[in-house]
């Protein structure tokens, strides 16, 4: 029979978890793991060492690559975010960030991409879907995300869908509380559901979030509700592969080994990165599991290891470069509203940069401007020329995701003394609904290309073309 520690993945920080611990819940027996950080040869490494270590024959190493491997390697390209390609509205773009995502990730040892969300971006204060969605409108959703997936499989690694049942309309970051879902099981069935019923003949696994929604299940979490793992997914929707859990660390569940037992009993089949992994496989083993729902389990995790086996196999190896296709993405992704004057080499931009929490570097955006001769100087008390770069994106465990009251007064300020103001969005589109300015340039992300092609587009080397996927 089972070992009932394969149900469980612990996760694994870089620079924070015991590399010690790690290899002793590999010899126990876990089925994988989720990792956090690092570096390429970090991650290479500690993959290596992990499947080395297992007492199975054969394990799976997920991360949450949602952006490429820059999202948690800081010597990794992060890719375009999912908004962007959604403002492209490009399938060719989602599959080749889907493709190129798998091969980076496959040659680090990471088998299995928790990806993609296809959660609906159709709530301004959610503060941790927002740029990690596709966009607002459940048919782009799902034909984008549709790409990606195939992109994924064809890169070499296992997809998941994510969250279930739709982590869109909520306000509350699912890390630090549990989020309610309002919508009516009608309004459900039209927009969060659908992408969701569209694209799981073509997922290898689903994550279900920690979400209350009433309209299915009035009590329980949806990673703990019979009603929405069992009954809807599994029976209604027909899926009969993988499900696993959103991390069970997060804080919107309570006891961690009692929402363990009711998401087993939910119908999920992994339970993903508890707080304390040992803790909760002893605590499994003191259980007595039906005979037929652990043999039930083991064979879809039996299916999906076969399955992350033969698409490592059949995985051709394309050349394509990251940052050619990131360029090409930003071009497409860059989105115009309202008038954006024209800026003649020689002026001086006066600049403004507000909600950079994680300390992003502006420095690609500033040389591409100064390689035009262009003089930038930070804002002080008057300016011609007005920059105000916006950097706040979702940020897991933060809650926040729009400008703070402070943060808005210095942005109005300034704006009240400069005769031309250019808003520049690099994460969070909706922070631009509230700033009073001539033309605001979207971006979607913060990566050193986008910063380069949002210059080169200032400098009006290209005229932006992308539609924006949501509504302000």
């Amino acid at each position: 029979m089972m070992n009932v520690a394969r149900m469980v993945f612990p996760g694994f920080w870089f620079g924070k978890s015991s590399e010690e611990e790690a290899l002793r819940l590999a010899s126990l027996g876990v089925g994988g793991f989720c990792l956090y950080g690092g570096t390429k040869t970090a991650v290479a490494t500690l993959t290596r060492k992990l499947r080395a270590a297992s007492s199975l024959q054969r394990i799976l190493i997920a991360a949450d690559y949602e952006d490429g491997l820059g999202r948690w390697l800081p010597d990794a390209e992060l890719l375009p975010s999912n908004l962007a390609i959604g403002a492209t509205n490009d399938e060719k773009l989602a599959f080749e960030k889907g493709f190129i995502t798998a091969q980076e990730a496959l040659s680090l040892g990471v088998d299995w991409v928790f990806a993609p969300v296809v959660d609906l971006a159709n709530n301004a204060q959610n503060p941790i879907v927002n740029t990690r969605s596709f966009g607002e409108n459940p048919e782009q959703v799902a034909r984008l995300a549709g790409a990606f997936m195939q992109g994924l499989n064809k890169g070499g690694v296992l997809n998941c869908l994510k969250h279930f049942p739709g982590h869109g309309n909520t306000t509350t970051d699912s890390h630090m509380g549990l989020p309610v879902v309002p919508d009516t099981l009608a309004v459900l069935k039209e927009t969060a559901l659908l992408p969701f019923q569209t694209l799981l003949p073509h997922a290898d696994s689903v994550m279900i979030g920690h979400l209350l929604v009433p309209a299915l299940d009035e009590h329980n979490p949806a990673s703990l509700s019979k009603t929405i793992v069992h009954d809807l997914l599994q029976q209604h929707m027909g899926f009969t592969r993988c499900v696993c859990t959103d991390a069970l660390l997060m804080k919107a569940l309570g006891n961690e080994k009692e929402a363990a037992l009711q998401a087993l009993d939910a119908g999920a089949h992994i339970l993903l990165v508890p707080q304390d992994p040992l803790g909760l496989i002893q605590f499994l083993q003191t259980q007595v599991f039906p005979d037929d729902m652990l043999r039930h389990i083991e064979q879809i995790l039996n299916e999906l290891c076969a399955q992350a086996d033969e698409l490592m196999i059949s995985s051709p190896k394309l050349p394509i470069a990251p940052g050619e296709f990131s360029m090409r993405t930003a071009c497409q992704a860059l989105t115009q509203k309202g008038f954006i004057p024209a800026i003649d080499p020689g002026n001086t931009i006066h600049y403004l940069e507000i909600g950079n929490d994680e300390g992003l570097s502006s420095v690609p955006f500033f040389d591409t401007l100064r390689a035009y001769g262009m003089v930038t100087e930070p804002f002080q008390d008057e300016a011609e020329y007005l920059i105000i770069l916006l950097w706040r994106r979702y940020k897991p465990f933060s809650g926040k995701i729009g400008l703070t009251p402070e943060e808005m007064q210095v942005v109005q300020n300034a704006t009240r003394h400069a005769q031309h103001t250019i808003l520049l969005c690099f994460a969070n589109p909706w922070m631009a609904s509230d700033i009073p300015a001539e033309g605001t340039l979207f971006a979607f992300s913060p990566s050193p290309i986008f910063q380069q092609a949002v210059a080169e587009c200032l400098m009006g080397n290209f005229e932006p073309t992308g539609k924006l996927p949501i509504q302000l």
